[in-house]
């Protein structure tokens, strides 16, 4: 099929509340199901292009959902062309602004765009963005929240049994003594052969995470501290870098490159990695990707493991792709999993497909 034949015949948007396998606690709340938006992109030749986005709370699904059908509108009758989408989209928001869920709602589209793109033209997007799948490196990050020692260590063990070669600990308890417990008890569970980072899910202050952060240097083998402070505070972010060894790792909360670029010049990190979601989709990872490149900074991913195993291979800085299985129960085909790597599957497009049961049974 020629893509200048694919025109955008509408956009719908669908609400799930999909129960973790593993829920998840961390220094700034629990999490045990995940609100996922599937958002389909219906084509006049009959492709439909697929992406979800993570609602974080089931209440926040339906505004999303309201922006996401909204732009659909906008977009009717209008080429299947994601630079060309996302110009628009951006110059009927401009007022509004481009952050936060308006930004969500674009991305969602944007995915959506670039699924169809492949379908039509027979291809994984890693191959229309001039790559090739390959397997990529990841972490198993579905667990090791704030949990009980005992609790934590069984997980953990878990968690590797998976074949993973490193996992994720969530800390940001309110005794520092008590993250360091853990962190002990979580590398002597694994081992010296398994990577081990650490997450504060912005839970601390700048004199907090330094403290810690310190802390962690002492103990050694952290492979780095992410979110150690507000993810906004990039000056804060930046006089913890300064300060601790142990490399500083942000950006899911990156709203979009513009975004990225700022917190790069502010010198606050060591390693970036943005969020499909918010970043912009697949057109926004791109122009990120080379944020990145230039700065010299290596790139991982947060969630969303099936889109990230298509552009981290087209990533000049590719580090880890982060790995949860959380939209698993309602795809036909979830993410292949392969000594610890993340299979590129060679489907066209993004390579997802909706199990419509599941989704029926999950539906918000």
């Amino acid at each position: 099929m020629k893509p200048e034949k694919l025109m955008i015949r509408g956009v719908q948007a669908r609400a799930v509340l999909v129960p973790m396998r593993r829920p998840l606690a961390t220094s700034t709340g629990a999490i045990t199901t995940a609100p996922l938006l599937l958002v389909d992109l219906q084509t006049t030749a009959g492709i439909t292009g697929r992406a979800y986005l993570f609602g974080i709370n089931g209440q926040f699904l339906p505004p999303i959902a309201k922006l996401v059908e909204a732009m659909g509108a906008m977009l009717k009758g209008d080429a299947v062309a994601p630079f060309e989408i996302e110009r628009k989209l951006r110059a009927k928001h401009t007022l509004l602004g481009v952050h936060n869920i308006v930004l969500f709602a674009m991305a969602g589209i944007d995915m959506c765009a670039w699924d169809a793109l492949g379908q039509a033209l027979g291809q994984p997007v890693v191959r229309l963005l001039g790559g090739e799948p390959r397997p990529v490196l990841a972490y198993n990050s579905k667990g090791l929240g704030i949990q009980p020692l005992k609790a934590l260590v069984k997980e953990a063990e878990e968690l590797v049994a998976e074949g993973f070669t490193a996992v994720k600990l969530r800390l940001g308890r309110p005794k520092a003594e008590d993250d360091l417990a853990a962190l002990r008890a979580v590398k002597k569970a694994i081992g010296p052969g398994v990577t081990l980072m650490c997450d504060f899910n912005q839970g601390l202050t700048v004199a907090e995470a330094i403290r810690r952060g310190h802390m962690i240097d002492d103990e050694g083998g952290m492979y780095w501290i992410e979110e150690p402070v507000r993810a906004d505070d990039f000056e804060g972010c930046a006089k913890v870098a300064d300060a601790v060894a142990t490399p500083i790792q942000i950006g899911e909360n990156f709203m979009g490159p513009e975004q990225m670029a700022q917190a790069i010049a502010a010198g606050c990190c060591d390693y970036v990695m943005p969020d499909a979601q918010r970043i912009g989709g697949v057109t926004g990872w791109m122009r990120a990707a080379a944020l990145a490149q230039g700065a010299g900074l290596e790139m991982s991913s947060h969630l969303f493991a099936e889109a990230s195993a298509q552009l981290l291979p087209v990533t000049p800085t590719c580090h880890w792709l982060e790995y949860v299985d959380w939209a698993d129960p309602i795809l036909k085909e979830p993410p292949e999993l392969r000594k610890g790597h993340v299979v590129c599957p060679s489907r066209p497009g993004l390579g997802m497909t909706w199990d419509e049961r599941a989704v029926k049974k999950f539906a918000a």
